[in-house]
């Protein structure tokens, strides 16, 4: 005769344990800072074999620490690198073409697209206009509650003569030249975040650099889209979805600061805020395009309201 069969349903009241199941550990985003390393050690090469460039890029970016960064950019690495590689061959067409500027900037505003590519632009300088989440800087320029300085765009036909005039003087020696060679700002609105990161710039540029500096001087804030391929037919080096266009981004001046020794002192203080996280930098020769990072938001817009939201 067998032994009884135990009862092995649980106790009334009493449920079994569960197993706990395992949070799946968090997937890891694109190493921006190896990316931006790798890129540099790309340029290197490209620099000693300009006209393999289209062979190289084709080699390298297929390795991980570019293509998965590429990957996860809105149009994804096929798309950019087709892009890139059309780019660099109208380049190498044109005599004494040098391609490696222009994969510079269309590598290093990856990281940019990686950041914001998916946020909503502004298709008009309209839009722009009336967006709730843009500052106008006018009022806080007339109230004297920005380090920095920028020029507006002239308009009308009186302002761009008055500005022509005033150029030609400057050549010829007969005015000085207390500003930089820009055309000036078509839009003076950018985020409350972007207005906070140039103030802090401003301050410590105008501690560290020479007596007599001139203080910062902002080239470019918020752009429609319509604006953006404007410039881009224009020649200008512009990206399709750059984050001008969500507000995100701004250009500063840093070749006119070298005659006043201090060029290398914002490069530093620019290059300092890339490596703390704060923001992506392109070195565009004359202007220094910076990207904030969505991981400096907050304290930024701290920052903001505390000095400026009152």
């Amino acid at each position: 005769m067998g032994s009884p069969k135990q009862d092995l349903r649980p106790a009334p009241g009493l449920r079994p344990a569960r197993r706990r199941r395992r949070a799946a550990p968090p997937v890891p985003g694109p190493d921006v800072p190896a990316y931006r390393s790798a890129v540099a050690d790309l340029l290197a090469e490209l620099t000693r074999d300009p006209a393999r460039t289209p062979a190289i890029l084709t080699r390298r970016l297929a390795e991980p620490v570019y293509a998965g960064l590429l990957a996860a950019t809105p149009r994804g690495r096929t798309a950019v690198l087709g892009d890139l590689l059309r780019a660099v061959q109208a380049v190498l067409r044109r005599p004494g073409g040098e391609p490696v500027p222009l994969v510079r900037v269309q590598l290093l505003a990856q990281i940019d697209a990686l950041w914001w590519g998916r946020s909503p632009a502004y298709p008009s300088g309209a839009e722009l206009c009336a967006a709730a989440d843009l500052v106008d800087l006018e009022p806080l320029r007339r109230a004297g509650r920005l380090g920095f300085r920028y020029r507006r765009q002239p308009t009308h036909l009186v302002g761009r003569a008055i500005r022509s005039a005033h150029r030609r003087a400057v050549q010829r020696g007969l005015w000085p030249e207390r500003s930089p060679r820009t055309a000036g700002l078509r839009y003076p609105r950018t985020r409350p975040e972007a207005v906070a990161l140039l103030n802090q710039v401003a301050r410590r540029f105008a501690e560290r650099a020479p007596a007599g500096t001139p203080p910062l001087w902002v080239t470019s804030l918020a752009r429609s889209t319509r604006h953006q391929d404007r410039l881009t037919r224009l020649g200008y080096p512009t990206m399709p979805a750059s984050a001008h266009c969500s507000g995100y981004a701004v250009d500063v001046e840093l070749a006119w600061y070298a005659r006043y020794g201090a060029r290398h002192v914002l490069a530093a203080e620019l290059l300092a805020r890339q490596d703390a996280g704060q923001v992506n930098v392109i070195d565009e020769g004359q202007v220094w395009h910076v990207c904030l990072s969505p991981a400096a938001l907050p304290a930024l817009r701290r920052d903001f309201d505390a000095a400026l939201g009152g």
